[in-house]
């Protein structure tokens, strides 16, 4: 399959299955991520594998972040165990006169997309969950954030279910997002 197919047949799966990528299948799909371009080779970046209790330690810090209590708080705290990997995204800003924070965090993003692309090109579910619950303190000290680091969401990962969603996605149309400069 070329990059166009496997790009143009990607879609997220919010259900998942138990099945997971071990740490050894997952180190080439991580060294092929890290290709993305990277403007002096700065790496701003790391991903923090999510397995088993990690998963519900990290919904103990989604519940307590969030502030729910009773079923609220249990509905908070069962969201990380809708994937039996979790995949942490973390941009880690690195001081530079010539690369500014945003491109940085632009290198990050772009790191955790490709990771997602090569999952899902593998046969694996994906789908990248952001939200506020990323900037919380709760969430930030569970996952030993420094304090030049910030979380960007997390990569579910598992098997794909007997039935996926077969929809194709609506085609963009392109000639309204590329414009000329003239």
């Amino acid at each position: 399959m070329s990059a166009f197919d496997a790009v143009m047949r990607r879609q997220s799966h919010s259900k998942v299955t138990s099945a997971a990528p071990s740490r050894l299948e997952l180190l080439p799909f991580v060294e092929a991520a890290a290709t993305v371009a990277d403007h002096s080779g700065l790496k701003p970046w790391r991903l923090i594998e999510l397995r088993g209790d990690a998963r519900v330690r990290l919904g103990a810090a989604f519940a307590e972040a969030s502030g729910a209590t009773g079923k609220d708080a249990e509905k908070a705290a069962s969201k990380p165990l809708r994937a039996e990997l979790l995949i942490a995204v973390v941009f880690t800003h690195k001081p530079s006169f010539k690369v500014p924070a945003w491109e940085q965090e632009a290198v990050a993003s772009g790191v955790a997309h490709t990771l997602s692309l090569l999952l899902d090109e593998a046969g694996w579910g994906v789908f990248w969950r952001t939200g506020i619950l990323t900037r919380t303190e709760p969430v930030h000290r569970m996952h030993e954030l420094a304090p030049n680091e910030q979380l960007l969401g997390w990569l579910y990962v598992g098997g794909l279910p007997d039935k996926t969603k077969s929809d194709k996605r609506k085609r963009l149309e392109a000639g309204r997002y590329l414009t000329t400069l003239t």
